[in-house]
């Protein structure tokens, strides 16, 4: 365990806390596994913060003692707010303690990073920002009222970004000017050149689309850019993986924060230069970089014509052996997560427009979805990365439109059950939502840190459960089909809303990734 962790647990149990709702996340892994593991504390688990807040409130209530709330970072922190209120109006003693990514993401737009620190204002008493584990912890609570404990917590690969005085290194802001652009596209092109291309709106990308045909280089394109499929040889398949194999020399960011592992990765490799165009202004890293802020059509514009670099590394070829490769994994195990997934990724060019929730439904999609159809339309929640509100926002984006797919998680789904209320003001025939439900956050079983925990550290990290979603579509007036194989995976849209649950072979899916995991990179 890390020993800001450690040191806000050792804080929490000399101050006499014992009950504590645990809401898992990768973030807040070293809290949640240290209050599993820990005798003196009575722990219950739950998948969504905002319940998890009020229960721990109705804990204070009925104990009259402190009751923790422990949540992982981003959107999750925030859904505390209403327990947090409430708390502060009846005087309980309700204890948050939020995960957080390292001070140093902060405003940089990084993946799960937001302001936390004084999150809930005058609602609390006071915040602890707890960055080294030397700050106090519970100093000045009276225990009357709420308390905010943040704590900052790595994950494995993240390296700090500290300047001289200890302060993080501001990446470079520029507003949206070409010459940089250019500049970095001509110097050092022999170290090679990859770009990497994240969500884009749809008047974006005409242009972005021309602009890496006449490049020529090697891309890694999600899904949410409209662009994966189009084009062609150019998009790497498995680009994450392949490009920390061959590192580039330079990568190009084109649109929102991208999805993949690389993205992250490139906080410690600081040797590869990194230039951002993208129309929010945040640079996605807490290391130094060239931010261009614009739309990137109007960017991409102002350069003119590109001279072509093509792929200098040799990522190309790389990557067309990896895509057979996925290929025979993928017909080795047809009943797994990623086959099935690519078996709905056919079906769901059949529809007009698609949705991915976070988690390991987009990151799947990016890897396996089939690349012969384009599919213009694609999009998801990538501000802040949370599962909160997902099929509320994915009705919100498509209301009035006719064939609009979603695909999200089980745990996602049971976040926004009441979303399908809003379904009789939405209109539009022939929605399809489908859940991937593999009984919890599978995704958390592939962290590094969590191989080899126990069964009961796994159960609750994953928050696994046994819920099905065909009662829950009934009471909706939702159809529902239910696949749990490649046999039975015969599909047509109705004329209202289907919910297509699919429920992976949890065995073959294990097969698949291990096998993935000893591909030669």
């Amino acid at each position: 365990m890390s020993e800001v962790a450690q040191r806000v647990l050792d804080a929490c149990a000399g101050a006499g806390i014992t009950d504590y709702v645990v809401c898992a996340g990768a973030r807040n892994a070293p809290l949640v596994l240290g209050l599993v593991r820990s005798e003196g504390a009575r722990v219950w688990n739950h998948f969504e913060e905002r319940g998890a807040g009020f229960f721990a409130l109705g804990r204070t209530m009925d104990t009259g003692r402190p009751c923790a709330v422990v949540t992982t970072s981003g959107t999750a922190a925030a859904e505390l707010l209403p327990a947090v209120v409430e708390a502060h109006y009846q005087g309980r003693p309700l204890l948050v303690i939020t995960a957080d990514r390292p001070a140093e993401f902060r405003g940089s737009g990084a993946p799960q990073a937001i302001e936390q620190v004084g999150l809930y204002g005058g609602y609390v008493e006071g915040c602890r920002d707890v960055q080294e584990g030397t700050e106090e912890v519970l100093t000045g609570w009276s225990g009357l009222r709420p308390w905010h404990v943040n704590v900052c917590l790595q994950e494995e690969g993240e390296v700090p970004v500290m300047g001289a005085l200890g302060a993080a290194v501001e990446p470079t802001r520029k507003r949206a000017g070409v010459v940089e652009l250019a500049t970095f596209l001509r110097d050092r092109v022999f170290e090679g050149l990859v770009v990497l291309v994240g969500g884009l709106e749809p008047e974006e990308r005409e242009d972005a689309f021309h602009f890496l045909k006449d490049l020529g280089v090697p891309v890694v394109a999600d899904a949410t850019s409209g662009l994966r499929e189009a084009l062609g040889g150019l998009a790497l398949a498995d680009g994450d993986r392949l490009l920390r194999s061959q590192l580039p020399g330079k990568v190009l960011r084109l649109g929102d924060v991208p999805v993949g592992r690389f993205w992250r990765d490139l906080e410690s490799l600081k040797e590869v230069e990194v230039c951002s165009v993208t129309r929010t202004g945040f640079s996605g890293l807490a290391r130094g970089s060239i931010v261009l802020q614009g739309r990137v059509d109007h960017v991409l514009r102002g350069l003119g014509q590109v001279q072509g670099l093509g792929d200098i590394l040799e990522h190309l070829e790389m990557g067309r052996r990896r895509k057979a490769e996925l290929e025979e994994l993928l017909e080795r195990y047809p009943d797994s997560e990623p086959a099935l997934v690519r078996v709905l990724s056919t079906y769901a060019t059949l529809g007009e427009c698609v949705y991915l929730g976070n988690s390991l439904p987009i990151r799947e999609w990016n890897l396996v979805a089939q690349r012969d159809t384009p599919m213009m339309d694609v999009r998801a929640n990538r501000g802040a990365n949370g599962i909160d509100g997902q099929l509320s926002t994915w009705l919100g984006s498509t209301v009035e439109r006719d064939g609009a797919w979603a695909v999200v998680g089980d745990l996602t789904a049971l976040y926004d059950l009441a979303a399908p209320a809003l379904l009789p003001q939405c209109g539009g025939a022939g929605r399809v939502l489908v859940v991937l439900n593999n009984g919890g956050g599978q995704i958390f079983g592939r962290l590094p840190r969590l191989q080899g925990v126990g069964e009961k550290e796994s159960a609750v990290m994953a928050n696994a459960h046994g819920t099905g979603f065909a009662e829950w579509a009934a009471m909706w007036g939702m159809g529902h089909v239910r696949v749990t194989g490649m046999e039975n995976f015969d599909f047509e849209p109705g004329q209202g809303t289907t919910v297509l649950e699919i429920c992976p072979d949890a065995k073959q899916t294990e097969q698949f990734w291990a096998a993935y995991e000893k591909l030669r990179a």
